[in-house]
């Protein structure tokens, strides 16, 4: 199919390229950005003259809840509520049911995903078996089934000689370690420790639980020279460890939240389940200390986090309830409100949800050339927005099948208005 998007804002954050122009897609790739030559005939024209044209976004973390909820559909309305937030690529983490420690379940997931025609998944494998922390996976079958790399989820290692030989495992084969930092007994609580969590009564984390890991992490690179990713880091003290680690040259790069982004443990109200969260939110030092580090460029990525959390395991007592929230109908928006807040300029905003995911991805050599990127010969995953139409966040207005969020009741700025993912349209609003 050939299309024509015109007199959009074109956006490619990786390449400066910002401006109003027409672009042209055949052959699920872009074959022309602002000359476009007169025998190119499209089959559809969408008129994007209120638009930004940009990079189809890249998420790292999404949950799509297969294998494990196929009665439910939920691979079916994720990925529905990931082309509606106009994501186009997206990093499934390994924590599913059963978890994806064979080749058999990463196929077949990778099938089933690919059969919906929208957003492109790469799945973690599992880097020990079942996430017991104790026996390695089979890094090379997984990864010639599609895995970009191995982790844990929400599952810390407590053994450090396990971690060793898995980091060992990886660096002689070239793989990326995803890798939550969270001490394995420090991380038993649920909220953040501080005056809150004394006066509700619950569980504290304390920060040496991310800084104790991340130590232990930094460390261990040193010895092996793998390459690792941090998910979801949440604190100041903890940022300020992977600034030195980069500021020395490690192979090393990391990734924030949403959640995190914007807001902080006072956000918990009165046991409102809806931001019982991991890691947890942090205090305002910490939410402030992110939004410079992501400005900055010391954290490489933002992601959403997205984890659909039905009815019945959220609405319990809050020490009870599952931890996470819905969230990758809402990175686009939540990532032009930080902007918008924090004087971040609009090719920032994107590139933290773009090109700079795409490049952490990139790594495993198995990302679609081109992906974060608008350029010519590139894939065809873009992200038409139109950044005058708010939205309010309400359980109608999601997608997903998890409709529970601490932003709720949010205004967020700009509509997408349409995703294309390998030269076709995979939402139109």
């Amino acid at each position: 199919m050939k299309i024509l998007i015109k007199g959009g804002r074109v956006m490619d954050p990786a390449g400066g390229f910002d401006q109003r122009c027409d672009l042209a897609l055949a052959d699920a790739k872009i074959v022309a950005i602002k000359d476009i030559g007169a025998d190119f005939h499209p089959d559809r024209v969408i008129d994007a003259s209120r638009c930004v044209v940009a990079p189809g976004l890249v998420d790292l973390s999404v949950r799509l809840r297969e294998p494990g909820h196929e009665h439910a559909r939920m691979l079916e309305s994720e990925m529905a509520a990931a082309v509606a937030g106009g994501v186009t690529s997206l990093v499934c983490p390994p924590d599913t049911d059963p978890v994806l420690d064979e080749p058999g379940l990463v196929e077949m997931l990778k099938f089933r995903s690919q059969k919906l025609h929208q957003a492109r998944v790469y799945p973690l494998g599992a880097l020990t078996r079942g996430l017991a922390g104790e026996v390695l996976t089979e890094m090379v079958a997984l990864t010639g089934a599609g895995c970009v790399g191995f982790g844990q989820a929400e599952k810390p290692l407590g053994n450090t000689q396990v971690l060793l030989r898995a980091m060992q495992y990886a660096s002689t084969f070239g793989y990326t370690v995803w890798l939550r930092a969270q001490d394995r007994d420090l991380g038993a609580g649920v909220v953040a420790s501080g005056p809150l969590a004394t006066r509700m009564g619950l569980a504290g984390i304390p920060v040496a639980a991310e800084t104790i890991a991340i130590h232990t992490i930094v460390e261990l690179v040193r010895a092996t020279g793998a390459r690792v990713h941090l998910c979801r880091l949440s604190s100041a003290d903890g940022l300020e460890l992977v600034r030195q680690a980069k500021a020395e040259g490690l192979p090393l790069t990391c990734d924030v939240s949403i959640n995190s982004l914007h807001l902080i443990d006072l956000d918990i109200g009165y046991f409102d389940s809806r931001a019982h969260l991991q890691p947890p939110l942090r205090q305002q030092r910490d939410r402030d200390a992110i939004r410079l580090a992501l400005a900055d460029g010391t954290v490489d990525a933002l992601v959403s986090d997205h984890n659909p959390v039905d009815e019945d395991a959220k609405t319990l007592p809050f020490a009870e309830s599952e931890p996470g929230a819905t969230g990758v109908e809402l990175l686009l928006g939540l990532s032009l409100k930080w902007a918008a807040a924090s004087g971040v300029a609009l090719q920032r905003a994107l590139a933290v949800i773009s090109c700079e995911p795409a490049r952490v991805l990139g790594a495993s050599g198995l990302l679609q050339p081109g992906a974060g990127r608008l350029m010519v010969g590139g894939a065809a995953d873009l992200c038409l927005f139109d950044p005058a139409r708010g939205w309010s966040v309400t359980a109608d207005s999601l997608r997903s099948q998890g409709k529970h969020t601490p932003f709720s009741g949010y205004e967020l700025p700009a509509t997408v208005v349409c995703t294309i993912v390998d030269g076709r349209l995979a939402f139109e609003a």
